[in-house]
C-alpha cells in the first residue's frame, strides 16, 4: 500500500502548493456520513493541502467543504446518468455510487470528463476511472494520490487527461480573478524579443505552454507567487490578457503597464473583460 504522506510529499515538491487550500478544510466526519462511505487518506490529504482547485490545466480537484463550491464531492452519478444507462446500458460497464462498487467521481477534467474511484473493498484500494462524455473509460490500480504522483511525473500517461505535457505541472487554486485585455500597438522589437522583456520585467515566471500557427502566437505563463495569470499574443490582434486578484489589481497594473514600457509598444487601451478592477 502506498503511504499517503510520502505521495503527497512527492506530489508538493513538483507542484507548489498555494498559500490557502480553497475549500479544503471541514468536518471529514460529516462529510463521510453525507456521501455514506469512508473516504481514502491520500485524497482527504490532496484536499487539505490543495483545496479546489486545476492542476496542470487538465483536472480539477472535487471537495466536500464550501457553501458556493460548484465541484462538490457528491454521490450524484447514479441520479443523473441511471436513467440514460436504463435506456443504453452497453455505455455503462461499471456500476455507479452507492450501488455496490459503483463508481464515484472526486474529480473533473478540461473536458467535464470524470475522474472516479471505484469503491471495490477498502477506501485505501480504490482505483481510478476516468470516465469521459463520450463514454470512454480508462482504469488505473492505484488511488488517488499515486494517480496525481504519476500523472505530474509523467509516469502514468492517459489519453482522456489532456495537457499541455511541455511545461512543468502546476496548481492554480480556484479564487476569484479579474481579467483586463491591454491592445497594443506594434514597436520595433520582434515578437520573441518583446515576449523575452515582458517575461524579464516581472520575472520569476513559470511557462504555461503557448500556440503557434501561420506566424501568429500565443504565449502563456504565469507570475510565480503572485497568482498573475498572462497571456501575450497576436492571435487574436497584438494585446495582453491579465488575470489578478481583485485586491492586486494596482500592482499588477503598475507592473505590467511598466513591462509593455519597456517592450516599446504603446498602449490603445485596457478593457476590464470580466470583474471590477479598471485600468483606464
Amino acid at each position: 500500500m502506498t503511504d499517503p504522506q510520502s505521495t503527497l510529499a512527492r506530489i508538493a515538491e513538483r507542484v507548489r502548493p498555494p498559500a490557502v487550500a480553497v475549500d479544503g478544510h471541514g468536518d471529514w466526519s460529516e462529510a463521510e456520513k453525507a456521501l455514506g462511505t469512508r473516504l481514502p487518506e491520500d485524497y482527504k490529504q490532496l484536499v487539505a493541502t490543495y483545496g479546489r482547485g486545476d492542476f496542470w490545466g487538465a483536472l480539477c480537484l472535487c471537495t466536500p467543504f464550501g457553501d458556493d463550491n460548484p465541484v462538490p464531492l457528491t454521490a450524484d452519478l447514479l441520479d443523473d446518468y441511471g436513467p440514460l444507462r436504463d435506456l443504453c446500458p452497453e455505455y455503462y460497464p461499471y456500476p455507479l455510487f452507492p450501488e455496490p462498487g459503483g463508481l464515484l467521481a472526486w474529480a473533473v477534467t478540461e473536458s467535464a470528463a470524470h475522474v472516479c474511484w471505484l469503491t471495490e473493498g477498502p477506501p485505501e484500494s480504490w482505483p481510478v476511472v476516468i470516465w469521459s462524455r463520450d463514454d470512454d473509460y480508462e482504469r488505473f490500480d492505484c488511488g488517488a494520490g499515486a494517480f496525481l504522483d504519476g500523472v505530474t511525473s509523467r509516469r502514468i500517461p492517459s489519453q482522456l487527461l489532456h495537457h499541455d505535457p511541455e511545461p512543468a505541472p502546476w496548481f492554480d487554486p480556484a479564487v476569484q480573478l479579474d481579467h483586463v485585455y491591454v491592445r497594443l500597438g506594434e514597436g520595433a522589437r520582434p515578437y520573441t524579443e518583446r515576449l523575452k522583456i515582458l517575461r524579464d520585467a516581472l520575472a520569476p515566471t513559470s511557462d504555461r505552454g503557448g500556440y503557434e500557427h501561420d506566424g501568429r502566437r500565443q504565449d502563456h505563463f504565469a507570475v510565480d507567487g503572485a497568482g498573475w495569470l498572462l497571456t501575450y499574443e497576436s492571435a487574436y490582434g497584438h494585446q495582453l490578457r491579465v488575470a489578478f486578484p481583485p485586491a492586486d489589481s494596482a500592482a499588477a497594473r503598475r507592473a505590467v503597464l511598466a513591462a509593455v514600457d519597456l517592450m516599446g509598444c504603446p498602449v490603445q487601451s485596457a478593457d476590464t473583460v470580466h470583474g471590477t478592477s479598471s485600468w483606464a
